[in-house]
């Protein structure tokens, strides 16, 4: 079976027990890194491997052809993105101005753009696509007035001495008091099936909690160079009771951002049911 996801901690220490032949009864996998944003279109043209890690973003684009598994993705509290500027700022302080972003297909972006409608009077000005890690340069540099981060940039924005103007994880939370649909696991319809997949996935957070520094030299080896100690607080943010099962209010979180973002033309109408399992 084929398989791809980030290189990002989160997910490899996820995924470890799974890509490494440790889960019974699961198939031997074959495993593609790759970068959110690849993913997403990847899901949107029907192309990739037969299961995916995209962002819940993307979801309403791709609900017809995959199904959204219920592990192994990240929801949560106190984890969302950051909006950045070079010197202390205020919302009204971003009225008509360049914003970067890592992805219009993105959930940080949905949660920005519902947050700016909101906070912002007479709305942002131009939306500049960036790889998230030239965002902070490019924000510390002038070439553009304010960034908006995800991954480790939130642990480590401070090294290029930018601002928090805001988190839009405080800002959800406090909105809607539901986690953050951040990155969803999906499987192609009729191409796998999907209540294995979610067995197997279920069985490799398990383990890697249990057994915490098996994953360790997997995990350092993708993690693109970052610190120990960030791939751990990286971990420990992103992994959480959602990634075992999305419940309750993971399910309700997921309706909210995409209805909201619906609602707003950020994204297209879709059934709420196929975000259940058994459609």
């Amino acid at each position: 079976m084929k398989i791809a996801f980030s290189p990002c901690p989160n997910d490899t220490f996820v995924f470890h027990a799974l890509t490494h032949g440790l889960i019974e009864g699961a198939p031997e996998l074959e495993v593609t890194y790759a970068d959110i944003d690849i993913t997403n279109n990847w899901a949107a043209a029907g192309e990739g491997p037969e299961v995916m890690k995209i962002s819940y973003a993307a979801l309403p684009w791709v609900l017809n052809e995959y199904a959204l598994i219920p592990c192994g993705g990240a929801l949560g509290r106190g984890c969302g993105p950051l909006v950045l500027t070079k010197d202390a700022a205020s919302p009204a302080d971003l009225s008509g101005k360049r914003i970067a972003v890592p992805s219009e297909r993105s959930t940080a972006y949905l949660l920005f753009r519902l947050w700016a409608a909101q906070s912002i009077p007479g709305g942002i000005g131009e939306v500049v696509v960036m790889p998230f890690d030239k965002i902070m340069p490019a924000v510390q540099s002038g070439e553009i007035d304010a960034g908006l981060v995800i991954h480790e940039a939130r642990f480590t924005y401070q090294n290029y001495g930018l601002h928090k103007l805001a988190d839009m994880g405080d800002w959800w939370e406090s909105d809607t008091g539901l986690p953050i649909p951040l990155g969803a696991i999906i499987a192609k319809r009729g191409a796998v099936d999907p209540k294995p997949i979610a067995e197997w996935v279920r069985a490799s957070v398990e383990y890697a909690w249990k057994h915490p520094e098996a994953s360790r030299e997997y995990v350092l080896e993708h993690a693109q160079e970052m610190d120990s100690s960030v791939a751990d607080s990286h971990i420990a943010l992103y992994v959480n009771e959602f990634t075992a099962d999305l419940g309750e209010d993971g399910y309700a979180a997921i309706r909210s951002l995409l209805t909201r973002a619906a609602r707003e033309g950020l994204v297209p109408a879709f059934d709420e049911k196929l975000l259940q399992p058994g459609y």
